[in-house]
């Protein structure tokens, strides 16, 4: 072979290399695109369960919530409440303000009292092993939301259930917003906290759709950074980070619209406009301030909220199951993602989402309750 012939064989590998290169992108881009057509479209009909047990008379319950500034945290405590009311329980809630020893003091407590049954809301499971061993060998029932990576029991803490959607699914959505988005172009930063292991397995997720999902996108970083301390860090870490990379940053991920709550006045500060680059989109919960943000177009274009209120009603039917003697029901509710385009009509006037789809008729009807 002539060296002629060699360089022409190279050339054209390289072409080929390149137009395959071109159409992979191009195939994960529409899929991309594919799935957040889905994920943006108007919450349906209910989809969860529609038998079980009638309403266990005379339960008193506790919801144990990891931060009730967490927004996420507060609107599954109001679905909740709004549940206990409906089934008849009643409801005591106490907050473990974002501390670690404030939640096992919290948790100690809600033993002390003897429940029915607890609720532990929005920390990990690992973190109050020893606490939650001791629900278990008190015989108490709990149910968790947020509590686990995965939804469903969890044996290694005798969880009856844990109630969340499938962060995987929440991970993908966020990062296929940002590739689709920026046309697959995205300088990505990405936000999440190792104190909860759900958070940093999100934010890793994440940062792996976007590095195998799209080749002309580049995570610019991964920061670690406390969700607790965000009020404290975001501001300065925001500056900083702009200072680094520029124009570069046209996108973050984080896992929970928290951070975002102390990003404004850094950018605005830096000469950012609410719609300018960085494009802010959450991967969860779904807070009011994020619908606020997301609405007037200010410093947040996304979010992947969890239907919050609809989680809390879940919890009470999960609950009602332990304490009949019947299995999890099984239910994990779809993924969702609100942007300017569909805030109206997921939004509400609350500015959080709620799903109308009969989600609390349902459970009334399940538990053999009629609405007050």
């Amino acid at each position: 072979m002539t060296g002629r012939m060699a360089r022409g064989l190279l050339m054209a590998s390289a072409a080929l290399l390149a137009l395959a290169g071109t159409a992979s992108a191009d195939a994960s881009l529409d899929a991309a695109k594919a799935r957040i057509e889905k994920a943006t479209a108007r919450a349906g009909v209910w989809d969860g369960p529609t038998t079980g047990p009638k309403a266990q008379a005379g339960k008193t319950i506790i919801y144990v919530a990891g931060d009730l500034r967490n927004g996420g945290t507060e609107g599954v405590s109001r679905g909740v409440a709004e549940a206990a009311e409906a089934i008849g329980w009643e409801l005591r809630v106490m907050d473990g303000h974002g501390d670690i020893s404030a939640r096992t003091a919290a948790m100690s407590q809600a033993i002390a009292l003897k429940p029915d049954g607890i609720i532990v809301g929005g920390f990990d499971a690992i973190e109050q092993n020893a606490a939650l061993a001791q629900v278990k060998e008190a015989g108490i029932p709990f149910v968790g939301w947020h509590a686990t990576i995965e939804p469903g029991p969890d044996p290694a803490t005798g969880m009856f259930a844990n109630v969340n959607t499938r962060i995987a699914d929440v991970a993908q959505t966020a990062a296929d917003l940002a590739i689709v988005d920026s046309g697959g172009t995205a300088g990505v930063v990405i936000f999440g906290d190792s104190n909860y292991e759900m958070a940093i397995g999100k934010a890793r997720m994440m940062e792996t759709a976007i590095k195998e999902g799209c080749p002309g996108c580049e995570v610019l970083v991964l920061e670690d950074s406390p969700m607790t301390e965000a009020s404290s860090r975001m501001p300065q870490l925001t500056t900083s980070l702009l200072q680094r990379f520029g124009d570069k940053w046209t996108y973050s991920l984080a896992v929970n619209d928290l951070y975002y709550d102390f990003m404004g006045p850094s950018l605005a500060s830096a000469g950012k406009d609410g719609g300018d680059p960085p494009h802010n989109i959450s991967a969860g919960d779904g807070s009011e301030s994020a619908f606020q943000r997301i609405r007037s177009n200010q410093y947040q274009a996304a979010t992947v909220p969890e239907p919050l209120h609809m989680q809390g009603w879940q919890l009470v039917d999960e609950l009602n199951r332990a304490f009949a003697g019947e299995e999890w029901s099984g239910y994990v509710s779809d993924i969702h993602l609100v942007t300017p385009e569909n805030i109206e009509f997921d939004g509400g006037p609350e500015n959080v989402f709620d799903p109308d789809n009969g989600y609390r008729d349902a459970y009334r009807a399940i538990w053999g309750t009629t609405a007050s």
